[in-house]
This record gives structure tokens, C-alpha cells and sequence, in this order.
């Protein structure tokens, strides 16, 4: 006798739970294509590849929430996938443009890349591949996304007729290392904010993220590579300016939050906090400090 068909709803349910994976998969191959196209060439193509990746990187974490469909085996293909897309692929593009005519500054993309590996071993112990509103330390995607960026940058008019003449093999060897050293970090970067329409913030998110969808179609040459940069400066000028890495939230800041503004319903997580800041924090530090603004 034949074994009897599974019900129509597991049978619709076991198709939603591959499209997480589906994505993530989507994300390396775009991840090896991008390390193909290095290495016959054509970086342009490259860099946008790594583009690509980290697009599908965003979507597959989103689809595994809405479908309630994320495990333990997403989140360690994800960050397996992660160090191919955005470790190795921008380190050899980086090794292709800058760091290939000397015998030993390779070694540059190599710290580059063992930063994202160590980036996202931390991130899957400390954060577990959670809803969070603040990431500890440079996310590697943006990283990526910076570093593969830049070529495009420099093929720009602007870029040829006001930039090409600074010294761009040291300002190369020192951003890689400084990127490296701050995905390691624990300075705060906000989220992907969350779009909506309940609320004025929600409201404006969403004006936001429908700009920026704009301006990465319209000119992607200059959008991406000056968005990602801008992006890492704030982060580190707000966590040095208002002091936030001494001055801890009180609050859970790897907790998600609604479109209201309003921490999640999730129980809050035990964290230590005395060795996030550049010192440690002596026991008589207040615990009445302010909690970090912005969305997740």
C-alpha cells in the first residue's frame, strides 16, 4: 500500500520553510561569482555582485521572520555563506586593485577577512541571529558593501577629476585595517530601520528607505559607496561625541523595536556590560544613563 500523502498545509509549509535558504544560497552565489569576476578582471562587475548578495543576505533574515521558519541550521548557513560573500569576495577585490604588486600586503586583505570570520562568530553567540536593534561592531554586509562599492566610486568623473591624485595604496591598506578593527568593536551601529505607516516615525522611515531605494537605482556609482561610508563614520563620531561606549544602555540593546518605537515583548537577556566600553566600568558607575536612541 502506498504511504498516504501529507496534508496540504505541511506539504506548504515544508516549501516555506526553504526560502530562507533559498536566499541565503542566492547570497553565495552571487558571493562566488563576484571572486570569478575578480579573477578574470572585471571588478566592476564584482563589486555589484557583492550588491546582489548582500540584498538577498537582508531578504532571507526578513522571510525567516514572516514565515517563522528560521533554525539553528539558517543561522549557521548564513554566516558560513556571510564569510564567502563578505569576507573573501571584497578581500580579493582589494587584493586585485591595491594589494597584488607587493610581496607581503596581501596580508591586508587577510586581516580584512579574518575580521569578518571572527565578526561572525561573535555575532552568532552574542546575538544568535535574533532580532536586534543595534549591532555590536561594524555588520560585516556593510562593510562589504563599503569596501566592493569603492571601484565603482573611482570610475566616476568626480572621482577622476578631484580624487584620483591622493595617495590612495596607503588610504587603502589603513581603511581596510580601520573597517577590520571596527567590526571587531563593540560600537554601536543601528539596524535596517523598519518602514510602516502607525506612526510619524514609521511614516518617515519610510520616506527614507523609498530615497534611498531611488538614489541606488538612479546612481548607484555614487549612492552606495557614500551611504556606506557615511554610515560607518556616524557610527563611530556618535558612539566617540556622546560617549556611548562608556555611557551603556539600559536597556537590551540587541532587543528589537516596534514601528511605535517601543521595545518588543521579548524577555530581555542578561548582558555584562563592564567590558563593552574602552575601560572597564567600576562598580559605583550610575545605571540611571540614558538609553540609546534610534531603531533597529
Amino acid at each position: 500500500m502506498r504511504a498516504p500523502r501529507p496534508p496540504r498545509r505541511e506539504a506548504l509549509q515544508r516549501g516555506v520553510v526553504i526560502l530562507p535558504s533559498a536566499f541565503t544560497l542566492g547570497n553565495l552565489f552571487f558571493g562566488v561569482f563576484s571572486l570569478v569576476a575578480t579573477a578574470r578582471g572585471d571588478l566592476s562587475y564584482a563589486s555589484w555582485f557583492i550588491v546582489i548578495a548582500a540584498t538577498l543576505d537582508m531578504l532571507d533574515g526578513r522571510v525567516a521572520r514572516f514565515t517563522r521558519t528560521g533554525s539553528r541550521f539558517g543561522a549557521e548557513l548564513d554566516s558560513l555563506v556571510d564569510a564567502v560573500s563578505f569576507g573573501v569576495a571584497p578581500g580579493a577585490i582589494m587584493y586585485e586593485l591595491y594589494f597584488s604588486d607587493t610581496r607581503w600586503s596581501w596580508t591586508l586583505s587577510f586581516v580584512y577577512i579574518t575580521a569578518v570570520v571572527v565578526r561572525l562568530a561573535r555575532f552568532n553567540i552574542e546575538q544568535g541571529g535574533e532580532a536586534k536593534r543595534y549591532f555590536h561592531g561594524l555588520p560585516s554586509p556593510a562593510a562589504a558593501l563599503l569596501v566592493a562599492s569603492f571601484y565603482p566610486f573611482s570610475q566616476t568623473a568626480f572621482f577622476n577629476t578631484y580624487l584620483a591624485e591622493l595617495p590612495w595604496l596607503q588610504i587603502a591598506g589603513i581603511a581596510v585595517v580601520l573597517i577590520g578593527v571596527l567590526m571587531v568593536s563593540h560600537v554601536p551601529y543601528a539596524n535596517v530601520p523598519r518602514i510602516g505607516t502607525r506612526s510619524v516615525r514609521g511614516i518617515l522611515t519610510t520616506v527614507f528607505v523609498v530615497v534611498c531605494i531611488f538614489a541606488a537605482v538612479s546612481v548607484p556609482q555614487f549612492f552606495f559607496f557614500t551611504f556606506f561610508l557615511l554610515y560607518v563614520m556616524w557610527g563611530l563620531l556618535r558612539s566617540t561625541l556622546l560617549g556611548l561606549l562608556d555611557r551603556l544602555p539600559g536597556e537590551d540593546p540587541l532587543l528589537d523595536v516596534d514601528e511605535d518605537g517601543d521595545l518588543a515583548r521579548t524577555e530581555p537577556r542578561i548582558l555584562d556590560y563592564r567590558t563593552l566600553g574602552p575601560r572597564a566600568l567600576s562598580d559605583d558607575d550610575p545605571d540611571d544613563d540614558p538609553p540609546l536612541e534610534g531603531h533597529a
